[in-house]
């Protein structure tokens, strides 16, 4: 899947992908954490451990032949940037090789988008890496949350940072996120959308 053209500085990684989250065990389940939740099971899946590196967790599995790092920034969401930034730079990663694995409460619970660039829909984890980079076109794995149901009093701040109820299937979401993180390694962008958006 090799996204840098002809005569660009090589990078040593297929794809650097990011996920969004607080550190922290009171955050650990939390529905802002979805991307945190997503690279521990990626992780898992392919046998390898998270060190520590660039003020953040980094593991380096393969999949389908591809080199990848895994990086959980542990900046607290609004500087997720410092970390995805120090990452980018080491592996010389251009921004077309950056996903970025996030909350989002404008999908429904569940539902997942893969795009390339994009806004920043007030999310601060994403606002912090677009001005670290400079750029809003790196690639992005929405994962649907949802929003505070009619007669939730809660504000959306308050409601990301609860836990994902029993009936949203947690652990489905996140395995579903992963087969579209191992499909977009393996066949690309156009693939992926086709497959899981």
């Amino acid at each position: 899947m090799r996204l840098l053209r002809r005569g660009e500085p090589a990078s040593t990684l297929d794809l650097l992908v990011a996920g969004l989250g607080n550190p922290g065990r009171e955050h650990a389940s939390d529905r802002h954490n979805a991307g945190w939740m997503v690279l521990d099971e990626l992780a898992r899946r392919h046998g390898v451990a998270f060190r520590s590196k660039f003020s953040g967790r980094l593991a380096e599995p393969r999949i389908a032949e591809h080199r990848v790092a895994l990086l959980k920034p542990e900046t607290y969401m609004n500087e997720s940037g410092s970390s995805i930034q120090a990452a980018a730079r080491f592996f010389k990663v251009e921004p077309e090789a950056l996903l970025v694995v996030h909350d989002d409460v404008d999908l429904p619970v569940g539902r997942l988008q893969a795009r390339l660039g994009g806004g920043l829909a007030g999310h601060n984890g994403l606002r912090s890496i677009a001005q670290r980079l400079g750029t809003q076109d790196f690639l992005r794995l929405r994962i649907g949350v949802g929003r505070p149901e009619r007669g939730d009093p809660r504000p959306v701040a308050d409601y990301v940072l609860s836990a994902f109820a029993p009936e949203d299937d947690a652990e489905g979401i996140v395995a579903r996120s992963c087969d579209a993180i191992e499909c977009l390694v393996a066949d690309g962008l156009v693939e992926t959308q086709q497959r899981f958006n």
